[in-house]
């Protein structure tokens, strides 16, 4: 791999195909991948698919991913299959593998666009812009070659609860132009450390998944995070999430958690 292939998180091998660089590094395993790039090319994959079977006019509503198991910082394929087709509505699921073995599977919705501007809003309180926030270096916390790529401002309230803006300083694909959209999933997986309730050398946390509902497409860029961390008493966790970008409240998420003392 030359240094200009290493430039961003992924690299086309073929058409299903890609090579993860070091940019991926995992904050709880460095040796495997952390899942948050790997959301933002399956995203990608979705939307090449979506082009190349129909004109413009469905928009991605609900991003509802699993994860199935880690994988290493190696080449990983990604099959698109349609499992509601429609004219107005769409489900497509996409499924990222590592060597035959399904590690990320995601169920997109993809709804009818329109113009609805006359009826936009909500109550969903804005963000202080991100110039307004101080600057914080997650890699404090977190090691990994993806922790390492980003920029990140934050305002942590208390343990568990806080908010910030974040964005990558690489794309996600060498020489090919992903969407906002895109490139904004591969963001999203960041959500789960960046307000931790526990210290992660003490508890793990993963998430076993994530599934994010849009307003709207993203515009790219800074991506803002009001996040709340939840612990119950069995185990169960709940990483809840307002979703902002720099025309203000884009959408919600949440992640469940495995809460493991080590």
């Amino acid at each position: 791999m030359t240094p200009e292939d290493d430039s961003a998180y992924f690299q086309r091998l073929g058409d299903n195909s890609f090579r993860a660089t070091e940019h991926v590094g995992g904050a709880w395993d460095t040796a495997t991948q952390h899942v948050a790039p790997a959301l933002g090319l399956m995203v990608h994959a979705v939307e090449d698919d979506r082009g190349r079977r129909r004109e413009a006019g469905l928009v991605m509503g609900r991003l509802s991913y699993d994860i199935l198991g880690t994988m290493p910082v190696d080449v990983v394929d990604i099959e698109v299959e349609v499992v509601r087709p429609g004219r107005t509505v769409e489900l497509v699921e996409a499924r990222l593998s590592h060597g035959g073995r399904d590690v990320v599977r995601l169920r997109v919705w993809l709804l009818q666009s329109g113009q609805t501007d006359h009826l936009a809003g909500t109550a969903l309180p804005p963000l202080p812009p991100p110039d307004e926030v101080p600057a914080w270096d997650p890699t404090t916390v977190w090691p990994g070659g993806f922790i390492a790529s980003v920029d990140l401002r934050r305002h942590l309230h208390e343990p568990g609860r806080g908010t910030y803006w974040v964005r990558s300083r690489i794309p996600l694909l060498v020489g090919e132009e992903v969407s906002a959209l895109a490139a904004t999933a591969g963001l999203l997986d960041i959500a789960n450390g960046m307000v931790t309730r526990a210290d992660p050398t003490e508890v793990a946390f993963p998430n076993v998944d994530l599934t994010a509902h849009l307003l709207r497409a993203p515009r790219g860029g800074w991506t803002g995070f009001d996040t709340t961390v939840s612990f119950g008493a069995g185990g169960l966790g709940i990483t809840s999430t307002v979703l902002h970008d720099l025309d203000g409240p884009l959408g919600t998420m949440s992640q469940a958690l495995t809460i493991r003392p080590v």
